[in-house]
């Protein structure tokens, strides 16, 4: 039986930065709160588990950051996605796309996809 990658969950918060990334460079708190708001709250990014992420996907390469001046005039580190970070994001939301279907054909009933010749 196919497995979902191990980091499956482990790496949804990357993914959720990664999409938060997706219309224009943010900084921390506003990638932290446009998270809160695109989820109508059923996810909240802690300053412990964003800038780690942050700083993780910034040394893979699917983010960059610079130094710049906030709305509330305060200086804050913008990120933005790079040309690898949106191939990640697009290979990530197909790979949630479907391990989310299975998992919600599980727990609320309905019939499982018909599988296809050749798989396993």
């Amino acid at each position: 039986m196919p497995r979902p990658p191990n980091d499956l969950l482990h790496g949804t918060l990357d993914v959720l930065i990664l999409k938060a990334l997706a219309d224009r460079p943010r900084h921390g708190y506003d990638i932290a709160r446009h998270v809160v708001e695109a989820t109508g709250g059923a996810v909240v990014v802690e300053d412990g588990s964003l800038y780690p992420a942050l700083y993780r996907l910034e040394k893979k390469g699917r983010i960059r950051g610079e130094w710049g001046v906030s709305d509330a005039g305060r200086r804050a580190r913008f990120y933005r996605l790079t040309d690898p970070g949106r191939r990640a994001l697009a290979r990530q939301t197909a790979t949630w796309a479907k391990f989310s279907a299975g998992v919600s054909r599980l727990l609320l009933g309905g019939r499982p996809a018909p599988r296809r010749a050749g798989r396993s």
